[in-house]
């Protein structure tokens, strides 16, 4: 596997960034950095080494919100002039530093904005322990540029290192080599020896401890926390040496997972090193933990090779998925990869007809220019993607594909990829231009077409089957009691809670909800399956748990579409503001902006 640190060549313009890598490209960033959380600020300096192509006369950085105080060259107290651009919506301003040929290096000194929008800074008492504050980012699609002066594309990959002070008694991780004590002076010292893109540059700060569960594993948590976080994910070791089984070596060193507290705007984030996750996946079961499996598979696709410009998401997640689901497989079996399938299918087909499945937004290879990325991370890429590549797992044959795709990984490692380019690699290197097996796949109907194409694989689920027919006994008159559900996975239950009719009568959800206790489970997968059902049947006596959810729990995933319903009715929307006046300052400003357009 490839380890070379310098980053390759950007071969497409990406239109979410200023930056001009074909001229000068930055290859090392060194931060240092105070966090303040009385002023919700970072402030200290950026150092950008770079590699100027063309001799150009200047660096363009991207940035958003920043108060830049100055630059200097390279290691000296030389000013260095600098302009920023017009504030443009989403993307922020363009930072301008003048170059002469023998500068190598610049630094800039610079400080946060407190509602900088990959930042949330939460009070001790909005964390699990209630004692101290916490500080997480969250830099992806495009917001490491609020936080720093960065060349903010997918496709532009560097190092860095950094030195982050903190207050005596936190502890700071990043997307980076970590520790895993306690620095009594809250100086913390970082290294990140391969080359990443900046929508993997993270930071997080808080009274949290580290728990090994082997030689390369391990987990971060708040103390109240991290012990059943450490038995929630006590087969990370499995995953980890189930993934390189599949397709090669591990390519990161150390792979820990930190747990944040619930106002995390994710399920998870593939921070090299350190997957950021949230605690809503800590179900007491480890039901959940299919969320670390994929951020696991983030590894190879995503972090390893990664997609150019957000118009080829899918390239990251769609792998992903797939990716995902064959460690499930490997680990606990064909019938739990299946039900994970089946219920990305029905994800996958709710979006399409949100969208509408003629609409250029359910292609693959998307067209972002002008909006926000944030816009096509969506099932889209994630479903449409995964059950293309389970496609040509199955016309060509698992054998065949598992080489191709650790070749695929092996030959791009550190380094970016366009749709065109991976189109290029289906075609010449795994149906080998036979031109039956291109029929039977018909990729670009799949990449540049709307919808979902006709040929997508069918899977079926026996397993989910049995949860059919429990259902349609309990509609016929069954008591739900006498239901066989003892043995149910978390996958069955959502399945049963979705084939559920969607018009039920106030004595049926009581029924439901007096036999299993949906509206005081731990497990937030069937509790918001179960709210939804609640919202949609006006079940008041569980407005106090949909209420309880919404304000405690700041994942987009569960919190969109719980408003979305809501504003449906006058009603709703009335409750619905009542709700969001507690919850807001709860929520990461990527979750805030989504509930804002949905109430506004």
């Amino acid at each position: 596997m490839q380890t070379e640190t310098s980053p390759e060549a950007v071969i497409v313009k990406d239109p979410h960034t200023f930056c001009h890598p074909e001229e000068v490209v930055m290859t090392h960033l060194d931060l240092d950095l105070h966090v303040n959380f009385e002023k919700k600020i970072l402030s200290g300096s950026a150092k950008i080494l770079f590699d100027n192509k063309r001799n150009a006369n200047q660096l363009v950085l991207d940035t958003r919100d920043l108060d830049i105080q100055k630059v200097v060259a390279d290691d000296s107290d030389t000013p260095v002039p600098f302009q920023l651009g017009d504030s443009t919506p989403f993307m922020g301003r363009a930072l301008s530093i003048s170059l002469k040929p023998e500068i190598k290096s610049v630094t800039i000194y610079y400080s946060t904005s407190p509602s900088a929008a990959a930042l949330q800074w939460l009070t001790p008492e909005q964390t699990a322990g209630k004692k101290s504050p916490f500080l997480f980012t969250q830099s992806q699609a495009i917001l490491a540029r609020t936080w720093a002066p960065v060349q903010d594309s997918p496709g532009i990959r560097f190092t860095y290192s950094a030195t982050i002070h903190v207050a005596p008694g936190l502890m700071a991780v990043m997307s980076a080599e970590n520790p895993q004590q306690k620095s009594a002076g809250g100086v913390y010292h970082f290294n990140m020896p391969q080359p990443i893109p900046a929508y993997l540059l993270a930071l997080a700060v808080g009274d949290f401890v580290f728990k090994p569960l082997d030689k390369r594993t391990g987990v971060y948590a708040e103390p109240v926390t991290v012990e059943k976080a450490a038995w929630e994910f006590v087969d990370l070791p499995k995953m980890v040496d189930a993934a390189e089984k599949l397709y090669g070596p591990y390519a990161w060193g150390q792979y820990d997972v930190i747990v944040l507290p619930p106002s995390f705007p994710f399920g998870g984030m593939e921070n090299p090193r350190v997957t950021f996750a949230t605690p809503t996946i800590l179900a007491g079961d480890r039901s959940l933990t299919t969320l670390i499996a994929h951020e696991l598979a983030h590894s190879w696709s995503g972090n390893l090779v990664t997609n150019a410009t957000w118009n080829d998401f899918w390239m990251n997640e769609g792998f992903t998925v797939y990716f995902e689901n064959r460690i499930m497989e490997a680990l606990y079996g064909k019938d739990i990869s299946d039900m994970q399938s089946l219920l990305g299918f029905e994800d996958l087909k709710e979006t399409v007809a949100e969208l509408g499945d003629t609409s250029a937004d359910t292609h693959l290879k998307l067209k972002l220019d002008g909006r926000d990325p944030d816009d096509g991370m969506n099932d889209i890429a994630y479903e449409k993607g995964h059950f293309l590549l389970l496609l040509m797992e199955q016309t060509v044959g698992r054998e065949k594909f598992d080489r191709f795709l650790s070749n695929h990984f092996r030959n791009h490692a550190f380094h970016t990829i366009t749709t065109e380019q991976f189109i290029e690699e289906y075609k010449n290197d795994l149906i080998q231009n036979d031109s039956t097996l291109a029929a039977k796949i018909d990729i670009d109907k799949w990449i540049y077409g709307p919808g979902i194409p006709a040929n997508c694989p069918q899977i079926h689920s026996a397993l989910f089957e049995a949860v059919a027919k429990n259902v349609d006994a309990w509609k016929n008159g069954t008591p739900a009691k006498s239901l066989n559900t003892a043995k149910y996975t978390t996958n069955e239950w959502i399945r049963f809670l979705r084939y559920l009719p969607s018009t039920l009568t106030e004595k049926q959800m009581q029924e439901l909800d007096d036999t299993f206790h949906f509206s005081k489970t731990g497990n937030s997968e069937i509790l918001f399956c179960w709210l939804e059902l609640v919202i949609a049947n006006k079940y008041t006596p569980n407005y106090p748990a949909l209420k309880e959810f919404l304000i405690q729990v700041g994942r987009r995933k569960f919190v969109k579409p719980l408003f979305a319903a809501l504003v449906k009715t006058p009603e709703g929307k009335i409750f619905a503001k009542e709700i969001y006046s507690s919850a807001r300052p709860n929520y990461h400003p990527i979750t805030q902006a989504t509930v804002d357009e949905i109430l506004n």
